[in-house]
């Protein structure tokens, strides 16, 4: 697994995912005490499974190993069963798809032929890159680290649950940097009201982590999960396309939702948990001063103010002059025969939104002080590629397996065996669902990166439910809920760590098993929840977004 930084009370430091010291106090290897209150059986379960579950995982070889392992295992298959001339028909164009073997001269030729064409095809790679070129101006120049604080800055005691978890959703925009910008805010925002900082820490941290998926905004997340979807998509469809835009329903509905069942479990059950962890002198003594170590400053400055005003006049003309230019029947923005869903503005939506962002950023920076000078802009632009660096390599894998997996008819073959067998068995869509559910669930628990899990699970999953006429919108759909609701109590998780860093930063003694048993009861409502809302969505026949059907 990679090394991450995480930021605690004595400064950055790397955090590997095999490190579960947290503090100079604990032995080396083993994890930190739990506080008082931590010691019932279930607890004592969960963090058995949760042990269990971190030493299986850190077994596992990075994800760029992961998959050029697999490519190898792929190529011992597809040699085995093409050997017994594995086949299957195909329903769609009624022709038998037969599997061809990777360890053969045409396999070889492929590999070697097709390998730079294989990546700079792959779906994903363009539209990450685009959109993040935006980000990263809107990053660097301070933008998101802004409207986080706003978002909390002035919200009265009884809606700051809501406000904060809702503010997680948003955050999301930021990616991983939500973590390192609203955690540590969480806590001093609700401590600014009267409340507990435990309280906001866990409210921030699930906000960001079991809802990662769950967005009002268009997210990073959005572009890598929809390249990978259309990538599974073309096994049965070669001219099917996924927009960043295809859950985009569904996501603003899940995070208001999700924000409202965070607000109910914490208000309704945390709020007893942590009243009735004994005081600590530390906490005493930080709620007397009014601060801790690491306290981040929660109220703007007047030139972050002005550069927020700026920006949303910015965003209100952007959006202006989108829509005013898609009015005339015959615009450029709009598709063939004057269509809004396939008009340009959506299928490139990846370059709207980085325009959208480099533009906010610019114009954010310019009011703030943070952007001086033109050449501020690409250099925070050079800056954010360089943090993607990671994601990069990661794809070159991932790509190179999945051609692989193309190529050798594996996928296509398991994809209508896998049909026939549960129309055989009769399962209906719902039944599939679940079972994606529960096991992309325990796969996360392992497999943190969700770019990686799907590219594993989807030219299975994908195609298999095409042929049971089901869209793959819906299916990544339900890859979301699955990919996000246990990241709040994985220790697989670097992120994890980091939270309970800042946990300690207001009670010393607080360890794995106190911030797991704060996690745990809103990981699990959250599951349940999202899944319903998903089979009430399906139920009912809503587009999950723009032009993509559910049912």
């Amino acid at each position: 697994m990679d090394d991450h930084y995480c930021v605690v009370d004595e400064g950055v430091r790397t955090v590997s995912s095999n490190d579960t010291t947290t503090t100079p106090d604990n032995t080396p290897g083993k994890p930190p005490p739990d506080g008082p209150g931590d010691s019932s059986a279930a607890l004592s379960a969960l963090l058995r499974v949760l042990g269990a579950v971190e030493r299986a995982g850190n077994k596992l070889p990075h994800p760029f190993w992961l998959f050029a392992i697999l490519s190898a295992f792929l190529a011992l298959i597809s040699w085995g069963l093409a050997t017994a001339d594995v086949s299957a028909v195909d329903p769609a164009g009624d022709k038998t798809v037969a599997v061809r073997s990777l360890i053969s001269v045409d396999g070889v030729r492929s590999m070697i032929n097709d390998a730079i064409t294989n990546y700079a095809t792959f779906p994903p790679l363009g539209t990450i890159l685009v959109v993040m070129l935006g980000v990263a101006v809107a990053d660097r120049s301070g933008l998101l680290a802004a409207m986080l604080r706003a978002g909390v800055a002035k919200v009265p005691a009884r809606w700051m649950t809501f406000a904060l978890a809702f503010t997680a959703m948003v955050a999301h925009i930021a990616s991983d940097a939500a973590y390192v910008a609203l955690v540590p805010l969480g806590g001093l925002a609700f401590r600014a009201v009267g409340r507990s900082p435990l309280l906001g820490i866990v409210v921030a941290f699930v906000g960001v982590s079991a809802g990662y998926d769950a967005s009002p905004l268009i997210t990073p997340m959005d572009a890598v999960l929809s390249g990978l979807t259309t990538a599974a998509a073309h096994t049965v469809d070669p001219g099917y396309v996924v927009t960043p835009l295809s859950n985009y329903f569904f996501s603003l509905a899940s995070s208001v939702v999700l924000a409202a069942v965070i607000t109910f479990v914490t208000e309704k059950v945390l709020v007893k948990r942590v009243a009735a962890l004994p005081p600590e002198p530390e906490e005493a003594e930080g709620e007397a001063t009014g601060k801790t170590t690491g306290d981040v400053e929660l109220a703007l400055a007047p030139e972050e103010r002005r550069g927020l005003r700026r920006a949303t006049v910015a965003l209100i003309c952007y959006l202006a002059v989108i829509v005013v230019a898609m009015i005339p029947t015959g615009s450029p923005l709009r598709g063939e025969g004057g269509s809004i869903v396939e008009s340009p503005v959506l299928s490139g939506i990846a370059v709207v939104l980085g325009l959208l962002f480099a533009l906010l950023g610019a114009v954010y920076g310019r009011a703030a002080g943070t952007v001086r000078a033109g050449r501020d802009i690409p250099d925070f632009m050079a800056q954010g590629m360089r943090e993607m660096a990671p994601i990069l390599v990661l794809f070159f894998a991932i790509s190179q397996f999945l051609a692989y997996f193309k190529w050798t008819g594996v996928g296509q073959v398991l994809a209508i065996r896998g049909a026939d067998l549960l129309k055989d068995l009769g399962v209906t869509g719902p039944v599939a669902f679940l079972g994606i559910v529960v096991v992309c669930t325990v796969i996360n628990l392992a497999m943190t990166s969700g770019s990686a899990m799907w590219a594993l699970v989807a030219p299975v999953f994908v195609p298999m439910l095409m042929l049971l006429h089901i869209p793959p919108e819906a299916t990544q759909a339900v890859y979301r809920i699955a990919d996000s609701c246990t990241n709040a109590i994985t220790p697989m998780s670097a992120y994890f760590v980091m939270a309970l860093g800042f946990l300690q930063r207001y009670r010393r003694s607080a360890g794995i098993g106190t911030l797991a048993s704060l996690t745990l009861p809103l990981s699990v409502a959250m599951l349940v929840a999202w899944t319903l809302l998903f089979y009430v969505w399906w139920a009912l026949g809503i587009p999950l977004g723009p032009g993509a059907p559910v049912r």
